[in-house]
């Protein structure tokens, strides 16, 4: 068998000597791989995009509580005084303190607001100010007034669909209304000292953000809570640092995932992501087609040339081997400038952003998500190989069928057909 080093000298030969054609192929390959890496990129910044907006808005990207109150949201199902302070010791841990940016302790009921002109279902929030700054997005969102503060008692901060329901204003005072511990209703009056608007029906509609202090006062829940939220510096930490927090934490206080927390927001992420996928698949396959098509009428073309390989004394299975690593250098070459032009561009785009406004206008709301109009690709490593593992199979894929070929001709004709 002929040495394999004569074989890609073979290959590199015929590589350099069709320079049209290895022009063309190359080309063709770059750019897949290119908008291959850009689209790839764009999406896990969308995607980090939308899951940021949505953990922040909801529960975090991890959230504490028992089991029972996951299913009932009821105040019977919250986590006591001790079990809080298991949590919080649990969340001092040196090893989960680099990968948090915050945990905020919450108490959600659901109540009944009421104003001189209406009354409506809401969903009131008990939140530390001084924490929720740094977690929650409502704060960014407010078009009227101002955000709680520590020293709030009877604050609220209410959406701007139910100000608008309920004829409020800033300074406007209502009263909300819900079941306590002791099992019976109590009235909580409220004033307005602060508007959001999200762009989200149901938030807007119907979240009212109030002291925590206030909210276990009203509710005779004293040093307790129905959830601690917890708010990552990195999504991709997430099955890290649920471990890590789980090992430390009673079998009372699960910690759940934004996965099970906002379902429709995993939901929506996981058919966005099998899209893109789809349409980057069929790119790839109409660019390995075209490839395929190039090397076969090459092998064609270059049959005399194969007869004299076969007369020398080349066998069948060398003959594929040089058509393969024709497919394979090529596809390295120009998978390897393809990455570098889609990476670079990515790189750009990620300081610049992307800007959307014009086909999506100021804000996007899905699934439970705010999205900017301006988005920022994002650059992984992960994306890297998953590129160089593309780039070597399209150059694989593109070979087999002008390998078969080439391994079939007939040395007697192949000597009769002129060059």
């Amino acid at each position: 068998m002929i040495h394999i080093g004569i074989l890609l000298r073979l290959a590199a030969r015929n590589v350099r000597r069709q320079r049209r054609r290895s022009a063309l192929i190359a080309l063709a390959m770059a750019l897949g791989v290119a908008l291959l890496m850009l689209f790839l990129a764009v999406g896990d910044g969308t995607h980090a995009q939308w899951i940021d907006s949505g953990v922040r808005l909801a529960g975090g990207h991890l959230t504490i509580e028992t089991p029972a109150f996951r299913h009932s949201s009821s105040l019977n199902d919250r986590m006591d005084s001790t079990t809080l302070r298991q949590v919080d010791r649990a969340l001092q841990d040196a090893s989960l303190q680099h990968l948090m940016v915050t945990a905020v302790p919450r108490i959600t009921v659901s109540a009944l607001a009421s104003s001189a002109s209406s009354a409506l279902p809401v969903q009131v929030l008990g939140v530390e100010p001084n924490r929720e700054l740094r977690f929650s997005l409502l704060p960014g969102k407010l078009t009227h007034g101002r955000f709680l503060a520590d020293t709030d008692r009877t604050a609220a901060v209410v959406g701007q669909g139910l100000v608008d329901r309920l004829d409020l204003r800033l300074g406007s005072r209502f009263v909300v209304t819900a079941q306590t511990t002791r099992g019976d209703v109590q009235e909580q009056l409220l004033r307005v000292v602060g508007i959001f608007h999200t762009g989200i029906r149901e938030v807007d509609d119907g979240v009212i953000n109030i002291p925590l202090a206030t909210a276990r006062h009203w509710l005779a829940a004293p040093a307790t809570a129905t959830s601690v939220a917890v708010l990552l510096r990195d999504g991709h930490d997430l099955s890290r640092a649920r471990a890590v927090l789980q090992a430390q934490l009673p079998a009372g206080a699960p910690v759940f995932t934004w996965r099970e927390t906002s379902p429709a927001l995993a939901a929506a992420v996981a058919i966005d992501n099998a899209s893109n996928y789809l349409f980057n698949g069929v790119l790839l396959a109409i660019i390995t087609l075209a490839v395929l098509e190039a090397l076969l009428v090459s092998v064609l073309h270059r049959q005399r040339e194969f007869g004299v390989l076969h007369a020398m004394g080349l066998s069948a299975g060398e003959t594929a081997v040089v058509v393969l690593a024709e497919g394979v250098m090529l596809a390295v070459v120009s998978g390897a400038v393809g990455m570098g032009v889609g990476l670079g561009v990515t790189a750009i785009l990620a300081h610049t952003g992307l800007d959307l406004t014009a086909l999506v206008g100021n804000q996007l709301a899905i699934s439970g998500s705010v999205v900017s109009p301006i988005m920022y690709p994002t650059v992984r490593l992960a994306r890297a190989w998953q590129g160089a593992a593309v780039v070597i199979g399209m150059g694989i894929l593109s070979s087999l069928y002008p390998m078969w070929q080439a391994a079939r001709i007939d040395v007697a004709q192949a000597m009769q057909v002129e060059q």
